[in-house]
């Protein structure tokens, strides 16, 4: 059964983007192997607001992945390559979590982190401090939100400071 992993990066004061949505902050290791964190996952969930930065950056797919926009305003005749996941959320994630296949990367951002949180489909959370300090911008967890109880599984120290933490959501 996939879980559903919250992997992302933060810069230790809690962003997971600058003030204007900015992400140049967030530096790529060598050390990391995304190939190896890619080939993971089989699905990438995202919110539509980070929808519209990967269709700014001109990607809005991952390459192996299907990809889920939830959104309420997102035309889907407009983007065939994704589906847009506009109601019934939790009928849909109940039925990814139930297939089978690769794990799924809730991959952005914060607001639908938030929400399936909430609703208890979170399995992980993945978190990689960048050693950068924003001073505002986009919240790792945006309020308001419940307390919930992690476990750590595993972390690791990289050369460049980068910090890699891993929790599972009890």
């Amino acid at each position: 059964m996939p879980k559903i992993r919250y992997r992302v990066a933060s810069s230790l004061d809690g962003y997971i983007a600058g003030p204007k949505g900015e992400i140049d902050w967030i530096t790529m290791d060598p050390e990391i192997d995304f190939s190896a964190i890619m080939g993971q996952f089989g699905t990438l969930l995202v919110g539509r607001r980070t929808f519209d930065t990967m269709a700014k950056a001109g990607r809005t797919t991952m390459p192996g992945m299907k990809t889920f926009v939830f959104s309420r305003t997102l035309d889907p005749s407009k983007h065939p390559e994704v589906t847009v996941v506009s109601e019934k959320h939790n009928e849909k994630l109940s039925s990814l979590r139930a297939g089978s296949g690769k794990d799924i990367w809730l991959f952005g951002g914060g607001a639908l982190f938030q929400s399936l949180l909430e609703a208890e489909f979170v399995d992980t959370v993945e978190l990689s401090v960048i050693p950068v300090l924003l001073g505002g911008g986009i919240p790792f967890l945006p309020p308001p939100a419940s307390r919930k109880k992690l476990e750590l599984t595993d972390h690791r120290i990289y050369k460049s400071g980068i910090v890699s933490l891993q929790y599972a959501v009890k």
